[in-house]
């Protein structure tokens, strides 16, 4: 089942956030998750709040009713935020599986969202999505309805690969997928995930190497977690599979530096690389710089102004509180100064731009000298004239965790 929740304190049934939050709100970037948890079938590795639709039942809980309980979540986001709240810069759709609403019902959910904030005029709007769930009108009608890119979840190439995720589309449907998106106007990225067991450095270039053949503009490429509780976990605990060696992961990355430099693709953060700097995900970068951003639908996480919230996971309860017109928040933290400063280094280290030295304290920028003497950061990076950086070099990607640490003083 999907992972629990974490313990905080009580969210107001209004959903109303401390004065401190919305302070200088409108001078900062907005952004808007919109989580959508159906999906056809539970993957055995996935540990995301989804459900599968004979799991559900009762009012605002199925495909049909769904966007109208994200419709009311959208409208107690406006009323908490009051006027000061800027105009939308990045919207993301994700799941489960977005597509497995009707294209009109997600091109109606940003639509309420242009319609109740305002977009930005460069706004990026993106949903994942099941290659077997797209075609060309599926595809016009994300167009149409608003939509600038769609992230397709490719994840292997290789039939055993996916047979072992449990994934169910069929490998040959991706390129239709990409065409399709593509033919529509919108950007491409490709979402892949490698160290599944059994699949061998030889699986996992042709993953790699059929997905740069489909000459997205991104691609995205994970390590596999297997997550306490999923059906994975239980198959590794009784020997019915055998994870990767320690070294498999570092292995696998390189592969992927190596296959996606050599066809054109840079890394901006440590599991994405875009062809241009246009391509990259700016919603996700969002994420990694801190700025504030409203999760809609059971399960969702948001930030705003250093307030972290997340809402009731299963959607029969979120619908009836979001359509009485209630928060659905399950809890929240106010997140301290030192927490605050921890997740700034934490995230804007992973990404390729690098963490402007004069972030940290002066314990970090202690370590920064060590870090470079040990091969895991960029010394060009760290005495350049405009902006000096903590970046990571690639020995450092793969050690981005002992970077941090040692950033911290942990």
């Amino acid at each position: 089942m999907p992972s629990t929740l974490p313990v905080g304190e009580p969210v107001p049934s209004d959903g109303s956030l401390p004065a401190t939050a919305l302070n200088g709100l409108a001078g900062r970037r907005l952004g808007l998750y919109l989580h959508v948890p159906f999906c056809a079938v539970r993957c055995g590795y996935c540990d995301f709040n989804t459900y599968t639709i004979g799991e559900l039942g009762g009012h605002g809980a199925g495909l049909s009713t769904y966007a109208d309980a994200a419709v009311a979540e959208l409208q107690l986001a406006r009323r908490t935020l009051g006027e000061e709240a800027p105009a939308i810069s990045t919207i993301f759709v994700g799941g489960g599986t977005p597509t497995m609403l009707r294209a009109d019902d997600l091109a109606r959910m940003v639509a309420q969202a242009g319609g109740l904030f305002g977009l930005q005029p460069d706004v990026e709007v993106t949903s994942e999505a099941n290659p077997d769930t797209v075609d060309g009108r599926v595809a016009e009608t994300l167009a149409a309805g608003g939509f600038t890119r769609v992230s397709l979840g490719m994840q292997s190439a290789v039939p055993h690969v996916l047979a072992t995720l449990e994934r169910t589309h069929d490998p040959a449907n991706v390129g239709a997928a990409v065409r399709a998106v593509r033919d529509a106007g919108l950007q491409v990225s490709l979402d892949l995930i490698y160290g599944t067991p059994g699949e061998s450095p030889a699986d996992w270039r042709r993953s790699l190497e059929a997905a740069a053949e489909l000459e997205p503009d991104h691609i995205s490429a994970y390590a596999l977690v297997v997550e306490e509780g999923t059906k994975l976990a239980a198959q590794v605990r009784r020997g019915v599979v055998a994870l990767p060696e320690d070294d498999d992961e570092a292995e696998k990355y390189e592969i992927a530096e190596s296959v996606l430099t050599a066809a054109g693709f840079d890394w901006y953060e440590i599991s994405n690389w875009a062809r241009r700097p246009d391509a990259r995900c700016r919603h996700n970068e969002s994420y990694w710089r801190g700025d504030d951003w409203w999760g809609v639908g059971p399960g969702a996480h948001s930030h705003v102004g250093g307030v972290r919230w997340w809402n009731v996971k299963h959607p029969s309860p979120y619908a009836e509180r979001v359509l009485a017109g209630a928060s659905p928040g399950a809890g929240r933290e106010i997140l301290t100064d030192a927490q605050r400063y921890d997740e700034r280094v934490l995230l804007g280290v992973r990404l390729s731009d690098g963490l402007s030295l004069d972030v940290l304290d002066e314990a970090g920028r202690s370590a920064v000298a060590g870090l470079i003497a040990d091969g895991l950061l960029d010394g060009a990076a760290a005495v350049r004239r405009q902006r000096p950086a903590a970046r990571l070099t690639l020995r450092g990607r793969l050690l981005a965790d002992t970077v941090v640490r040692r950033l911290l003083g942990w």
